[in-house]
């Protein structure tokens, strides 16, 4: 077995590196930002940790493909009501519509198959 090489190797933490600021279709600051290593995918498709500061919302969208995400930390809202909370696992299947409200913030590990459509 060969050593994986320097180049072929990324980290970063999420407690300490630099996350990105998720920018509204409105060109707003959204409140949220995320953290992605790589660049073979457009910000927020694939496997990324989403951070939503409290009282922030995420835009009304579409998935294209399934989402899946697990809360890490804090807690976080749908638009019908629906609660998910530290240590919840969730699968929003393809064709699902909604957006999110974080009244006290939070940290999710998420995988998106697809840019999602903004309603």
């Amino acid at each position: 077995m060969k050593d994986i090489q320097p180049q072929d190797r990324l980290v970063a933490n999420v407690r300490h590196d630099a996350f990105a600021p998720w920018i509204n279709a409105d060109g707003s600051d959204s409140g949220t930002a995320v953290l992605q290593l790589g660049d073979r995918a457009e910000m927020g498709v694939g496997f990324h940790i989403y951070r939503m500061a409290p009282g922030t919302s995420s835009e009304a969208h579409e998935h294209r493909g399934d989402e899946e995400f697990f809360v890490i930390e804090g807690s976080l809202r749908d638009n019908d009501g629906t609660v998910y909370r530290t240590g919840d696992l969730v699968l929003l299947k393809d064709g699902t519509q909604h957006y999110s409200v974080s009244d006290e913030g939070c940290l999710l590990a998420v995988y998106i198959h697809k840019a999602e459509t903004n309603l």
